[in-house]
């Protein structure tokens, strides 16, 4: 079980002195609790105070009697460090691990998002890194605390058996301490299974809470209140029954050993009694016995608590270990700034884990520098994943993507995508300042080239009208911005950014007339001397395209302009004639 938690020993490195610390505060604790408080205590204090002969003075009895608390403020003492250092360790990994899991994050690829669900990935790094602390800490402020503590203890065992010669009755006192592995070993087996449906139905009831934050629009105008209020107790309800099976395992433990422990108690009482042992000595028996035990079942939780940290990193390796499918190539060729010559050789292309569900099929492209390509076909066509391609957002499974005819897999990621600038149908904001929004396009950039941006994306003038200007917070993914002014700041930060490829996805579809306008008016300018792919879904938007591509079930049926296609393509024809009711090729 240990070797699991092997590779994440790098993580105590940089603490390695506070850990080292800790054992030693561990060991110091074990000594002190295990035998010198049963020596103490059973063979000096007591047998001295409570003799027949009481012939001690007043400062004889003091200094006896503080021996009792100096041993109790020495175990405190190393307890407190030990505890102090190795939370100070378990804190420390917990946000290691959970940065190298957010950084893993940031490198899959978008059909790994697909797959999982967002409320389970925040589960896993929130829920799942919170029980793996909690288990490197706990486990480790007991796993050196408590061995030092059972060792020292059946040391004074062996010690007093030195000096009475009844090795026997130490056997015999020993004896049941094996027994309460049993116990162990079938508790820590059901924890494991419990704990491992625990972590996933936690994850399940994340991802309702955030599905349903993320739909709070949609749920009042459908009326769901009630429906999902349903669907989140089910889930909290399964989540219960769960919790409560790993309770019940856990809770069964400590009783089981502690009879176990009494049966041991009983049995030495009997032979103590026909051995005619002297009564301090079978208090010293019982005491170290007692201490015994208790690291025992201490061990026994311990136990339950690793099976619950391995379900948790379990669910964290799921991500940890997922393979990079999209990264930088061994020996990248280096490129400065591209001119925007895009090819598409056979590409093939499918979604899902086993690449069941095909999206593109032997396209093969050809689209020039400063071409404006419009890409149209029905929904579920590929248009969207042939533009994904580009920036290496997804990996071709045959044929090449090439840009100046370089694959664009042998670039470095960093350099292929900062010849790309995209704007996406509902472009994300983060919660901070207009301003740093705006300058994600170009991290470098000045202020003056920032409000420059703003300017020619039609953005600055309700900018300079919020009270805090481009200080302003816009909000979670932008939601004190209208439709149009978040798709102004994402056409700005185009502006910014400068790259000589453009991705449009249907950047006015969603927009009122006059925002629309001005953006159409924004993309004119912006659109000069670059290659751009309009994903339209709209034809009113392909009107300045010079190369139009017609995509149906994955495949190119068909290139050309607007007055060609129409004459000459059925498919073109009819997804035309279905928005704008023509019975001929009006000029777009």
């Amino acid at each position: 079980m240990f070797q699991r938690f092997r590779p994440y020993l790098k993580y105590l490195l940089p603490v390695r002195t506070y850990f080292i610390g800790s054992v030693l505060c561990a060991g110091v604790y074990g000594f002190v609790y295990g035998f010198v408080l049963n020596i103490v205590l059973m063979k000096r204090v007591f047998p001295a105070i409570f003799s027949p002969e009481r012939g001690l003075q007043f400062w004889q009895i003091v200094g006896l009697a503080s021996l009792v608390p100096l041993v109790f403020f020495v175990r405190g003492v190393a307890a407190y460090f030990n505890a102090y250092f190795i939370s100070l360790c378990g804190v420390r990994v917990l946000a290691q691990v959970r940065l190298d899991f957010f950084r893993k994050l940031q490198v899959l690829p978008l059909g790994f998002f697909a797959r999982h669900p967002t409320g389970d990935l925040i589960s896993r790094g929130l829920a799942d890194t919170n029980q793996l602390q909690f288990t490197l800490t706990n486990v480790a402020n007991e796993i050196f605390k408590q061995p030092a503590t059972l060792v020292f203890a059946i040391g004074s065992l062996i010690y007093i058996a030195s000096e009475n010669r009844d090795v026997w009755l130490v056997l015999l006192c020993l004896a049941s301490v094996p027994v309460a592995v049993f116990p162990i070993r079938y508790a820590g087996k059901h924890i494991l299974r419990r704990a491992q449906q625990m972590q996933a139905q936690l994850g399940t009831v994340t991802d309702r809470f955030s599905e349903n934050l993320g739909a709070a629009k949609e749920i009042r105008a459908f009326g769901l209140e009630e429906r999902e209020t349903s669907r989140f107790a089910a889930a909290v309800q399964s989540l219960f029954h769960v919790q409560m099976k790993i309770v019940k395992y856990s809770s069964f433990l400590s009783p089981t050993i502690e009879f176990i422990s009494a049966v041991g108690v009983a049995a030495t009482l009997v032979y103590a009694y026909y051995a005619r042992i002297e009564w301090n000595t079978f208090l010293s028996i019982v005491f170290a016995l007692f201490v015994s035990y208790e690291p025992v079942k201490k061990l026994g939780a311990i136990n339950n608590d690793l099976k619950r940290g391995l379900s948790a990193l379990d669910r964290l390796e799921e991500v940890l270990n997922e393979p990079e499918e999209i990264a930088d190539p061994a020996e990248p060729i280096a490129v400065g700034r591209l001119h925007g010559d895009l090819a598409f050789a056979a590409v093939n292309f499918a979604y899902g884990q086993n690449g069941d569900i095909p999206a593109l099929r032997s396209v093969t492209a050809h689209i020039p520098a400063g071409t404006v390509c419009a890409l149209v076909g029905p929904s579920g066509a590929g248009k969207s994943t042939f533009a994904n391609l580009v920036p290496r957002f997804y990996e071709v499974g045959a044929g090449s993507v090439t840009i100046d005819g370089l694959d664009v897999r042998a670039m470095r990621l960093a350099d292929l995508r900062r010849n790309i600038a995209l704007v996406s149908q509902d472009p994300v904001l983060f919660n901070d300042t207009v301003y740093n929004n705006l300058l994600l396009g170009r991290p470098g950039a000045t202020r003056v080239e920032v409000v420059a941006a703003a300017v020619d994306a039609h953005a600055d003038e309700f900018i300079a009208a919020f009270p805090a200007g481009y200080d302003t917070i816009v909000g979670e993914r932008g939601a004190r911005l209208s439709g149009g002014q978040k798709q102004r700041i994402a056409l700005a930060r185009a502006f910014l950014r400068g790259a000589p490829i453009l991705i449009l996805d249907e950047a006015t579809s969603a927009l009122d007339s006059q925002s629309e306008a001005a953006i159409q008016s924004a993309l004119k300018k912006l659109l000069i001397g670059k290659t751009v792919i309009i994903i339209a879904h709209r034809f009113s938007t392909i009107r300045d395209a010079s190369l139009i591509l017609v995509f149906d079930q994955g495949r190119i049926v068909a290139e050309g302009n607007h007055a060609s296609l129409y004459a000459g393509n059925p498919l073109y024809r009819s997804l035309y004639d279905r928005q704008h009711g023509a019975a001929e090729p009006a000029a777009v």
